[in-house]
């Protein structure tokens, strides 16, 4: 591991040891071209693309139900994170972080020079917020808190009345909220809520949301991502892309607004891969007693806990030697007893490697 990497998580899972079977990564299962009907056609080397292209702002507003701006386009929701906390934070700031994390979230504070500090999810509490634990953690100088909902890496959606007091905790220091809900739109498509229902984009205050066209539509590979704010906070983060990455390609622009298009046709398509995935993790959960969860599984992502070991690396190691299988450890996430699940690939690989892991527990 090289020391100086400021995201280990992303490290480790664009060098580790190929899998017969993975179910680390938490992408939904790619589309193919047939999946996207026009796709051969839409591709073009160019599309225009002054402060985003206008077809996919227009369509993301749209999906949210709000106006155009307030939308800034990103080159998937990391590079919404990232050109979000650039525009927020600049150095000694004070930044409030959840933990456990995805950790490209606190490794874009730490490469800006933030002022970080930690406040826990834990498994005791359901993985849910404190709130006023993070208020006993508030400074003049906090100017952002930064969560995950669905939670990553543990799929716990946070409720309302939670991200209302958090975004009014970060109004009182002049900061803002943070939520990547890259996971949301295909967690409401299961529980048969409109996608955005439950998205913070939809509340007041100061609050920053990302998310894409990867966790919950499958299309990873056309790094389609956002973030919504108000449209002044909106305006800088746009600046801030200035001087990151600029603009998207404009074949991956053309195509993620015809996606749009036809996006409940993909949320189906998600929504029927996640449901039998997410059913048959549940019945496997219920059945070993070796895993704990603090919910039966729910979301595109599961975290159990390994009952009695404090480190679930070895077993990780294990299962991968001698099964094939890959899940992301604990430790990546900083809660070492766990290791994170994807439930949202290929269902028959799903299948086969619920069924190697329960082999890998039997043999503890």
């Amino acid at each position: 591991m090289l020391a100086s990497s400021l995201a280990p998580y992303l490290l480790w899972a664009k060098t580790r040891t190929p899998a017969a079977i993975d179910l680390a990564g938490s992408n939904l299962w790619p589309c193919t071209l047939e999946d996207l009907p026009g796709a051969r056609e839409a591709v073009d080397l160019a599309a225009p693309n002054d402060n985003g292209y206008r077809p996919i702002l227009e369509s993301i507003a749209t999906h949210y139900g709000i106006s155009v701006d307030r939308v800034a386009s990103a080159n998937g929701c990391s590079g919404a994170n990232f050109i979000s906390i650039a525009a927020l934070v600049g150095a000694g700031d004070h930044v409030l972080i959840e933990r456990p994390l995805y950790d490209p979230l606190i490794g874009a504070c730490r490469l800006l020079g933030a002022d970080i500090e930690r406040f826990d999810r834990t498994f005791e509490d359901g993985f849910c917020i404190d709130v006023e634990d993070v208020a006993r953690r508030l400074r003049p100088r906090t100017r952002l808190i930064v969560v995950t909902s669905p939670h990553n890496p543990t799929g716990v959606q946070i409720d309302t009345d939670t991200l209302i007091r958090l975004a009014r905790l970060a109004e009182e220091s002049g900061g803002h909220l943070l939520v990547d809900e890259v996971y949301l739109d295909a967690v409401s498509r299961l529980r048969g809520e409109p996608p955005t229902s439950r998205s913070a984009a939809t509340l007041d205050g100061p609050i920053v949301v990302t998310s894409s066209l990867t966790k919950s539509y499958g299309l990873a590979g056309l790094r389609c991502g956002w973030a919504i704010a108000t449209p002044g906070v909106a305006e800088r983060i746009r600046r801030t892309r200035d001087v990151v990455d600029n603009a998207a390609p404009g074949p991956s622009d053309r195509l993620a607004a015809l996606a749009f298009q036809h996006l409940p046709q993909l949320a189906e398509r998600a929504r029927r891969l996640l449901a039998g995935n997410v059913a048959l993790a549940r019945a496997f959960f219920e059945q070993r007693s070796a895993l704990q969860v603090v919910e039966p599984p729910c979301s595109s992502v599961v975290f159990p806990r390994l009952r009695g070991i404090a480190d679930s690396a070895p077993f990780v190691a294990r299962l991968l030697e001698t099964q094939g299988v890959a899940v992301a450890p604990g430790h990546f996430f900083e809660a070492p007893a766990h290791f994170r699940v994807s439930l949202a690939g290929n269902p028959d690989a799903f299948a086969s490697g619920v069924a190697r892991l329960g082999s890998a527990l039997d043999a503890l």
